[in-house]
């Protein structure tokens, strides 16, 4: 039998082995997805594990993800960008460091609403905004926006990614520029464990009819439900989560990943953790 795993906070991937070990079964793959909690002083010798003959591949979360560049013997160009590796992938007893993230949010995006147009604006430079930007910067937009109470984080995520349209500005600058705003990325932590929202309702009232409200965590926020009531598009971070780990799947295995059952699975999983 085959071994695929998860590395770093189990919490932030404590659904991936519930849609890999779907997949695995739809297509009658001899494999197990495992989570594998690691240290940082841990890490190097999961990684080591990754180069033994059983183990398709490895996927990494936080706080890892920017450490394992060091401990691959090539890093690709996403991950590079992104400044992070979510997926290890064995190639003929080297390994590769990839970034699915971008991937993963775009095939959300895609499959939930019309390309966005007009601006983009990000919410929060933390972790998930640099793949959340980059996809953005493939979508055709006027002008990308990128705000944090840090206005000094944003910039520094801004220069390392150099997207020519990429602009930082502060949070008093927002709400003249939202009626202009064709997708917008609640890319904080605001509202992942309570009623807050990262934006005011009379700030989401000014936001286009028609466009598009993500809010990356996997549950119905305050955000998305006012951006749904205003006739915005309200998508979740469970389509990202979903797709980025079917590509990790797919260089993996080399196999097309089964998405409608893996996005069965999670849903699945969600309900019977909420006791329904």
């Amino acid at each position: 039998m085959k071994r695929a795993a998860v590395t770093g906070d189990p919490v932030d991937h404590s659904l991936s082995p519930v849609m890999h070990n779907a997949a695995f079964r739809e297509l009658g793959i001899d494999a197990v997805y495992e989570l594998w909690p690691a240290t940082a002083a841990e890490l190097p010798d999961v990684i080591q594990q990754v180069r033994q003959h059983d183990v398709l591949g490895l996927n990494v979360t936080v706080p890892h993800k920017p450490a394992v560049f060091a401990l691959v013997d090539e890093v690709r160009d996403t991950a590079r960008r992104i400044g992070a590796v979510n997926t290890v992938i064995p190639m003929n007893g080297r390994l590769a460091g990839d970034n699915t993230d971008v991937y993963g949010f775009t095939r959300s995006i895609e499959e939930a609403a019309d390309a966005p147009r007009g601006t983009g604006l990000v919410l929060g430079a933390g972790g998930a905004s640099a793949a959340v930007l980059l996809a953005m910067s493939g979508m055709g937009l006027d002008r990308i926006l990128l705000t944090n109470r840090t206005r000094s984080r944003a910039e520094n995520l801004a220069n390392s990614l150099d997207i020519a349209n990429l602009h930082v500005v502060d949070e008093s600058e927002i709400q003249a520029n939202l009626p202009e705003v064709g997708i917008v990325v609640n890319a904080t932590s605001v509202g992942w464990h309570d009623e807050a929202t990262p934006l005011a309702a009379d700030a989401i009232a000014s936001l286009p009819v028609g466009s598009i409200a993500v809010d990356l965590t996997y549950r119905e926020t305050t955000f998305l439900r006012l951006a749904r009531e205003r006739g915005l598009h309200a998508i979740d971070g469970l389509g990202m989560l979903i797709h980025q780990g079917a590509r990790s799947f797919e260089l993996w295995t080399g196999e097309k990943a089964p998405v409608d059952v893996m996005r069965q699975a999670v849903i699945a999983e969600q309900r019977r953790r909420a006791g329904a």
